[in-house]
């Protein structure tokens, strides 16, 4: 219900055979264009503030641009970005435009490597300067790098002062930037490395140039660039003697799934991307194991190499709660099973009273989780049946089955997904009275004050929809009861590795605790873990534990529930409320093979994130607390 934004979504392709090629068996030399278009398409959902595209022409003479890129912002990006690539093409004679040839040697974008990207930020930074790929030229056509990724690096700093401390300077501060110049310089050493070796062999000239294109090694580049980095990232680029590359972090956090064939070699953030661009088979896609990297050379011999030793599995679990699509064979079968075995906490809530009981969703992403939900109960159901008909001990007439089969799980769409706040309405009062209108009901799919309404959504985050929309709205059905059901646990702790939750006083969980401690008058542990938070900072990065955890072990979930309830309960509003979560034993038994749940349970998988939970606290603290009387 409540929008997150994630960094981000990438898609590569890299032709492996001549243009011609596909000009003859698809009928358009514009295969890899057409390719990535759609692969951006299909993954809309994971950026809509910009979008960039690259593309390399190989085997180009000297004078002519080998290496281009288009980006652009807003949520538009990707129909302009290709909308301009197309104009390229205007002033070209269709006969022209079919051949291959002049293609290839004439026409902008009509190259062998292209690379897109989808941004949404995660660190409030805005404008096309920080829009993806990113582009570091020079005249040595295999210096010339192209980067972009899905990534949140959590030591920038400590990267910035390495590079700065050898002479460089970067332009801007940002992980992005700071990337691009240290993978850079490596590969500049790369080069020298290989332009060495050239001149050992008595090479002059463009033999020379020939030779580094032809020698060049990105998994070496990888293997001094990437140790360095703290983080969850897949990180691709493309360089301008044609080689091209994709890690995935070693903790496994961020996603990429790629194919290879005789034709092409591909990658994307998600694996019905590439089913659908490519009509392929879901079992003939491979995901990129963590430390790996997919790297194609300038030849087009793909390959998968091993950069980094895995550091443990940490895959992110909200991407299968919420952020990849929901049409992947395996995610869809993981939110219903998410759904499902809420079965027994909402049965608690509503008192056993399935009878009374109306069932639904939030729109839209909580709806597979949903189909779960009504699974788990009309089991429940049929098991009741089951047992009434066995009581009888006899056979049971025809009015006594009918009266036992009569009772099923009641299911409706009790809330729609209406209309998008518009951002110019910025006085206080008027944007929160429009955005106590973002949802409605479908009337009258209660029995007033006698049925329970059950709604589930993926999430509950900072829970502003929740009280200036979600609730009040609902309440104009007049349930007995209203019963909110997170399909994934609490989130308590902020998000360092790409999704946008950074600060810990944005979660209502959060709140809530701090809220109990001060009602039970425990104000001395927030001091002490402030003052503990601080002292984890004076350790090196590698032995830091996450000390924000202390604050709720005094509490239970039902507990942090209860006053979460209290604190989102809108004016006016006297429905009973109640907030059921998924547990974290069951994140896991419905996600067994994504383990990364830090968001949830305050365990980070790197050094980094373990630093930057405890100097949240400390800012949340020194913010709230350092120059008022404490409490």
């Amino acid at each position: 219900m409540e929008q997150l934004k994630h960094e981000c979504g990438v898609a590569m392709i890299r032709l492996l055979k001549p243009l011609d090629y596909y000009q003859e068996k698809y009928g358009t030399w514009m295969y890899g264009v057409n390719k990535l278009y759609l692969m951006m398409e299909k993954q809309h959902n994971r950026g809509q503030e910009g979008a960039g595209i690259a593309c390399v022409k190989l085997d180009t003479a000297p004078g002519h641009e080998y290496m281009f890129r288009e980006k652009a912002e807003g949520s538009n990006a990707i129909t302009e970005i290709f909308n301009t690539v197309q104009k390229g093409f205007a002033s070209i004679t269709p006969d022209k435009l079919n051949d291959a040839a002049f293609a290839k040697k004439n026409v902008d974008f009509a190259g062998e490597l292209y690379m897109g990207h989808l941004r949404y930020s995660t660190t409030g930074k805005s404008g096309l300067k920080y829009v993806h790929p990113f582009l570091r030229r020079n005249n040595w056509r295999a210096k010339n790098l192209c980067l972009c990724g899905n990534f949140n690096m959590t030591n920038v700093d400590e990267i910035f002062d390495k590079i700065t401390a050898m002479g460089q300077c970067p332009r801007i501060y940002s992980d992005s930037y700071i990337m691009l110049e240290w993978m850079g310089h490596r590969l500049d050493r790369e080069v020298e490395r290989n332009f060495n070796d050239a001149k050992d062999q008595g090479l002059h000239g463009t033999d020379i140039t020939d030779y580094i294109d032809t020698h060049v090694r990105m998994s070496n580049v990888l293997k001094t660039t990437m140790p360095d980095f703290d983080g969850g990232y897949v990180m691709c680029g493309i360089t301008g003697s044609g080689e091209m590359f994709s890690m995935r972090d070693p903790w496994g956090i961020r996603p990429a799934f790629y194919y290879i064939n005789d034709e092409i070699a591909v990658l994307a953030s998600e694996r019905p991307v590439l089913q659908t661009t490519f009509d392929l088979e879901c079992d003939d896609i491979k995901e990129l194991q963590p430390g790996h990297a997919m790297i194609v050379r300038r030849d087009g011999t793909a390959t998968v190499e091993k950069i980094l030793e895995s550091r443990g599995d940490s895959a992110c679990s909200f991407e299968r709660i919420y952020f990849s699509r929901g049409s992947d064979r395996d995610i869809y079968q993981e939110r219903k099973r998410l759904g499902e075995q809420l079965l027994e906490p909402i049965l608690k809530a509503v008192d056993g009273d399935v009878e009374h009981t109306v069932f639904s969703f939030i729109p839209n992403t909580a709806e597979v989780a949903y189909y779960g939900m009504l699974r788990g109960f009309k089991e429940y159901t049929n098991e009741l049946k089951i047992k009434k008909i066995e009581s009888l001990g006899r056979m049971p007439s025809h009015e006594e089955l009918k009266a036992i089969m009569h009772s099923y799980v009641r299911s409706e769409k009790a809330a729609w997904k209406d209309i998008k706040l518009r951002t110019f309405i910025t006085e206080g009062n008027s944007r929160n009275d429009l955005a106590s209108h973002v949802y409605d009901i479908t009337y009258d799919v209660l029995e007033r004050g006698v049925d329970n309404l059950v709604i589930i959504d993926d999430s509950i985050v900072r829970g502003t929809t929740l009280k200036e929309s979600i609730i009040k709205i609902l309440d104009r059905l007049h349930p007995r009861k209203i019963v909110i059901v997170s399909s994934s646990p609490q989130i308590r702790y902020p998000d360092y590795y790409g999704i946008d939750m950074a600060r810990l006083e944005e979660f209502i969980a959060f709140r809530a605790c701090i809220e109990l401690l001060k009602d039970r008058g425990m104000h001395q542990l927030i001091d002490e873990v402030y003052r503990k938070c601080r002292e984890e900072t004076l350790k090196p990065k590698q032995e830091m534990t996450c000390r924000v955890k202390e604050l709720y072990k005094p509490f239970t979930v039902d507990e942090l529930n209860r006053k979460m309830v209290e604190m989102l309960r809108p004016a006016g509003v006297t429905t009973p409320i109640e907030l059921v979560f998924q547990s974290i034993e069951g994140l896991h038994k419905a996600i067994p093979n994504h383990n990364g749940d830090w968001y949830f349970t305050g365990n980070f998988p790197t050094p980094g994130g373990m630093k930057l939970v405890n100097q949240a606290f400390i800012n949340y603290y020194e913010k709230i607390y350092q120059y008022s009387t404490k409490f």
